[in-house]
């Protein structure tokens, strides 16, 4: 009576997972709008956050997913891969999806060619061209194919389809728009390793020394 009614309530130590709760749709509704009201209000961003986290428990919902296989091994590898694209998913959420295939950093290149530098700074923009390039050029390599070539040739495909979404499907050998096919990444994860390897060559030029181990002997 006080607390309500659910098919499943799992709890453990550090959270608990309500499925399919019976509540009264119409008391839901009314807590989402007061919920969506104060986001509005806030001008604090830790508020801001719990309050969306409060409102995707209350007006989203819970699935339960079971991951099956002959054997453990093979369990494992299921369960991880179910992880990966769960966290895809949720990475995809927040900020939304880009074409895959490396198109989306390939993309970013045309940001460089507005910039107008000189001496260090343009070196340095040639190398971060040729960076963005790369992860599209390792895929081409590791499909046996000329990276180069395939670099070049999804920037001719795109300005023939006028489609930016174009690139390289390894698997099918075939230029293609990437979205149809349904291979895309996270904004999220691909923002965020370009941040990350950005920082990382600073750090580098910076301190003008990189600590790493040396390579086993055969």
């Amino acid at each position: 009576e006080d607390l309500g009614t659910a098919r499943l309530i799992i709890s453990h130590k550090d959270d608990t997972t309500i499925v399919e709760g019976y509540g009264d749709s119409s008391e839901i509704q009314g807590r989402i709008s007061q919920i969506k009201a104060q986001i509005e209000e806030t001008t604090s961003d830790y508020d801001r956050e719990k309050l969306q986290e409060r409102l995707a428990k209350l007006s989203g919902g819970v699935a339960l997913i079971r991951v099956g296989a002959g054997s453990e091994v093979e369990q494992k590898y299921r369960q991880t891969r179910v992880e990966d694209a769960l966290s895809a998913t949720r990475a995809g959420v927040e900020e939304g999806m880009v074409p895959g295939g490396g198109v989306a950093l390939l993309n970013a290149v045309a940001a460089l060619d507005k910039l107008n530098l000189t001496g260090d700074a343009a070196t340095g923009v040639s190398i971060l061209r040729r960076a963005l390039e790369e992860p599209m050029r390792q895929l081409a390599i590791n499909g046996g194919r000329d990276g180069s070539v395939v670099v070049e040739g999804v920037r001719r495909a795109q300005k023939e389809h006028s489609n930016d979404h174009y690139g390289y499907n390894v698997l099918d050998d075939k230029y293609e728009d990437m979205v149809e096919s349904g291979i895309i990444d996270p904004a999220k994860v691909t923002r965020s390793a370009l941040q990350n390897a950005t920082s990382i060559a600073a750090m580098i030029l910076t301190t003008e020394a990189l600590i790493t181990d040396l390579p086993e002997k055969e």
